[in-house]
């Protein structure tokens, strides 16, 4: 029995020759066995006999022994498309624009059948200002949320092609909630693939899919509001999904944050806090519990620290822009609710997230309408049961979940105990529980539910939200707040003058800019210069002239609107009167603004914080 041994051969006797491998063949025997035939006798170890080997001669070339087949030349590296260029990403991104540009087309129809009024009127201004060279809204008074960052770039650009007009608010509306959906859809998708990732992008955007006319439409599709805030925060969050642990992603996730809290400071409930929260009870246990190293949890407390930098960051951005200048911004208080106005609270906060939802059927007519809003309902169910697994097993879920689930809960208690919730249209506080319940319904249920073999239920009821948008798309266009009374004054020649803040923005933006209709007040029994999304310029006397005023019956929402008896004792006795349907209209023969009050100033003390004028 014997080993075999592959050797290179060679020596001094044999002849110089190329270096190839080649194959010998030698035969040794093996220890510990003897030859046939040998006894072996005792006290004695058989050694076996050895036979002269052969000499050895070289094999043939690799390749050419026998039983071996010739070598093949290696083939050449196959061609590969990039990763952005590769058929399979160039069809999903054609997708993506696809629907991008339908659910558009969709949700602008839905804001027009909302008239424009002077919320979304004042930042349509302001945009135009800076696109006029005042970058920095020199002399602005502006609300307590400035949308500097986020929004007010955004109308500059559709301004520049389509000039000042209300429709500016209506496109930037559309665009605004069409880019919620879609971040939405691509964070609930995640890392999934197939068939999964195909239900968690039908079953986010379904959720989402229709908002409900009358007033959610008013917060969801009108003007500037936290709607447009969770925007930047759906795109850190995939940011922080689809990254890896890299030192510069915490960097350009504080980064995104602080431009973004600037413009609002809501984020510092949805994402700030959130951020700030979870990267530290996740690291606290790996440090304190499992005795690891700090190093192994650099990337969550890199995650915290710059969550913090990035608020401190905002407020010193804030603060520059104003010492240079620039705008100024009214501050918000954080003053907590009463005990005896927590069951107003609780009633509010249900029926904004029915309102959130598309499922507020009360006031309705049982019928058909009422029962398309019945069946969003499904959607809020799924958003709350995403919810509470999300809480259920808080420690266990990816880093997403945890900051969704933890931004919704925030959003939510700092509505309740605070002191935000004033009427319906308040829920636009709570904004951003609407993207947040639906990617971690799409990221903790769609698997659940493609097991439970409920795909079929759902399809009925994503047929359902379609039919709910095509009649609210069906529906006329409505025209802007105050466009009649626009058309009269341009008629009369009256170009600039006075009237509450609920006409005054409205009519300025529905005329082009034609007629400079500026914000007032009443307290203490005169009339006074507004401070709320507003410009001190506007009542400068030697630079305007301000000869009528324009008086509605009623004040909506909390703005002390001036009557005709403070009118009078700050003016006196006017030369006309003219009544055009609800509008009181009083025309002079002076420029009022010699006898207006000055504003009051946002940063007087605490009291101005509590009831801003145009809140």
């Amino acid at each position: 029995m014997s080993l075999l041994r592959v050797s290179r051969p060679g020596g001094p006797s044999q002849p110089a020759a190329p270096r190839r491998l080649a194959v010998v063949l030698e035969f040794r025997p093996l220890r510990g066995l003897r030859p046939r035939g040998l006894k072996p006798q005792p006290g004695l170890r058989p050694q076996p006999a050895l036979k002269p080997q052969p000499a050895l001669k070289p094999l043939p070339e690799l390749g050419q022994a026998r039983g071996l087949r010739p070598a093949r030349e290696p083939k050449p590296p196959r061609l590969s498309w990039p990763r952005l260029v590769r058929p399979a990403t160039m069809a999903a991104t054609i997708a993506w624009l696809l629907a991008g540009i339908a659910l558009f087309t969709c949700y602008l129809h839905v804001s027009r059948t909302v008239g424009v009024n002077s919320d979304g009127a004042a930042n349509a201004l302001q945009a135009w200002n800076m696109l006029h060279g005042n970058l920095l809204l020199r002399g602005w008074q502006l609300s307590d949320v400035s949308f500097y960052t986020t929004e007010l770039p955004q109308y500059m650009l559709i301004e520049l092609s389509r000039g000042l007009t209300p429709d500016v608010v209506h496109v930037a509306a559309a665009m605004t909630y069409t880019l919620m959906v879609l971040l939405a859809a691509l964070l609930a998708k995640g890392r999934a693939t197939g068939l999964e990732s195909a239900f968690r992008i039908l079953l986010t955007a379904g959720i989402l899919l229709a908002p409900q006319p009358g007033a959610a439409s008013y917060v969801l599709l009108l003007s500037p509001d936290h709607v447009g805030s969770s925007v930047p925060v759906l795109g850190a969050w995939i940011l922080l999904d689809r990254s890896r642990r890299r030192w510069y992603v915490p960097l350009a996730v504080g980064a995104l944050l602080a431009w973004a809290l600037v413009a609002d400071n809501i984020l510092a409930l949805t994402a700030v806090a959130p951020l700030a929260a979870v990267s530290i009870s996740r690291a606290y246990p790996r440090i304190f519990r499992q005795r690891l190293p700090i190093r192994s949890s650099w990337f969550e407390l890199s995650l915290a620290a710059c969550a913090l930098l990035a608020a401190l960051a905002a407020r010193a951005a804030l603060a520059a822009i104003s010492a240079a200048g620039g705008f100024v911004v009214w501050p918000v208080g954080n003053q907590l609710t009463a005990f005896t106005q927590l069951p107003q609270h609780i009633m509010l906060l249900l029926q904004g997230l029915l309102l959130l939802f598309g499922a507020d059927f009360f006031s309705h007519t049982l019928g058909y309408v009422s029962g398309l809003a019945m069946l969003h309902l499904v959607g809020l169910g799924l958003a709350g049961w995403a919810l509470c697994a999300a809480l259920r097993r808080f420690a266990q879920q990816d880093l997403v979940v945890q900051l969704l689930a933890a931004g919704t809960v925030l959003s939510l208690a700092a509505y309740l105990f605070g002191q935000r919730a004033v009427d319906l249209h308040s829920a636009r506080e709570i904004a951003a529980v609407l993207p947040f319940g639906a990617v971690l319904a799409g990221r903790l249920l769609a698997s659940r539910l493609q097991h439970a073999r409920l795909l079929p239920a759902l399809a009925i009821v994503l047929i359902g939200y379609a039919a709910s948008l095509g009649r609210v798309v069906a529906e006329p266009p409505v025209p802007a707040s105050n466009q009649q009374l626009t058309g009269w004054l341009i008629a009369h020649r009256l170009d600039y003058g006075l009237a509450g803040y609920w006409t005054a923005d409205s009519v300025t933006l529905d005329s082009g800019g034609r007629i400079g209709l500026r914000s007032v007040l009443a307290t203490g029994g005169t009339v006074v210069a507004d401070s709320w999304e507003t410009q001190t310029s506007w009542y400068r006397r030697t630079a305007h002239a301000a000869n009528f005023i324009v008086l509605v019956p009623a004040s909506p929402g909390l703005q002390p609107y001036p009557w005709i008896a403070d009118v009078r004792a700050a003016f006196g006795q006017p030369a006309r009167i003219y009544y055009l349907g609800n509008y009181t209209v009083l025309v002079w023969n002076k420029n009022l603004l010699a006898d207006l009050s000055p504003a009051p100033d946002p940063l007087a003390g605490p009291d101005s914080a509590q009831t801003p004028p145009g809140s």
